[in-house]
């Protein structure tokens, strides 16, 4: 079964350049990073849009429209949400019958709710269940994580009693797989489907985050398991090169999607981005 699909980003941000690269010195990523006054780079909350006879799925949300003004300041959030990036492609939340979270952190899983005009977290999409790693829904729940605010109730509260949970490889409907990719969280899966021209299409999460994370040894200080995360990312991209597959970005601001091709040493690959009218099909 097929999908037509289409990115679409949910609001940029800005995270601290240094832990974005984590053991890497900044001498190697500042050639290719711009960062601000306060050393933080741009990323994006990049998001798929999907559709098959009607019905419409969602992968991620990005960090949604409760953000506080302080967080706005910390982040430098730009004033959009994954409401404003669903408008934008004639989608309503009303519309979305499945969410496909790849874990949950706020910048993933908080746009799953919105504030209510009496100032409470409700349900975004009142039509939707979420789908979510076993492993990940335990874990945010208990706040398993070395950072202390990414897991916050007011995101996964509100859609408890509509979350659907899978424990390893599985279906999260026909056409569309998840599989674990634990090493950003221990719970974490990549999302996995096909399009109508055959290519398939893969959404990582923070496996992989921008295009500058494509190095091995790349990992971001806010992973719970870098070197777990290492030994995923080597695998993935050697299987995503062999068979093909276009790989969705979730936090590159540029193009982001891409090919995987290998590089010039052994073990080492380069990601390739499509050209923007093969990205999606819609």
């Amino acid at each position: 079964m097929t999908w037509k699909w289409k990115l679409i980003r949910a609001g940029a941000f800005k995270l601290d350049a240094g832990a974005m690269f984590g053991v890497v010195p900044k001498p190697l990523w500042s050639r290719a990073v711009e960062v601000d006054d306060r050393n933080r780079m741009l990323l994006n909350t990049n998001c798929l849009l999907l559709e098959r006879d009607g019905r419409r799925v969602l992968i991620e949300t990005g960090i949604g429209d409760k953000s506080t003004d302080k967080m706005r300041d910390i982040y430098a959030l730009e004033n959009r949400s994954v409401r404003d990036a669903l408008r934008d492609a004639d989608c309503f939340p009303n519309d979305i019958s499945t969410v496909i979270v790849t874990h949950l952190h706020f910048d993933h899983a908080g746009g799953l709710t919105t504030l209510s005009d009496s100032g409470d977290a409700v349900p975004l999409f009142p039509e939707a269940e979420v789908v979510t790693q076993r492993q990940e829904w335990e874990d945010a729940l208990a706040n398993k994580s070395t950072m202390h605010s990414t897991y916050l109730r007011n995101h996964l509260d509100p859609v408890a009693d509509r979350v659907r949970q899978i424990a390893g490889d599985g279906e999260a409907l026909p056409g569309i797989m998840v599989r674990p990719v634990p090493g950003h969280t221990w719970g974490q899966q990549a999302v996995f489907f096909q399009d109508a021209k055959g290519r398939t299409i893969v959404f990582p999460g923070d496996l992989m985050p921008t295009m500058h994370h494509v190095g091995l040894t790349y990992s971001m200080a806010y992973d719970q398991l870098p070197y777990e995360n290492m030994i995923q990312k080597s695998a993935f991209l050697q299987e995503a090169c062999d068979a093909g597959w276009l790989v969705a970005l979730d936090h590159e601001p540029g193009a982001a999607v891409v090919r995987v091709e290998r590089g010039d040493k052994p073990g080492a690959y380069r990601l390739v981005p499509l050209p923007d009218d093969e990205v999606g099909l819609w």
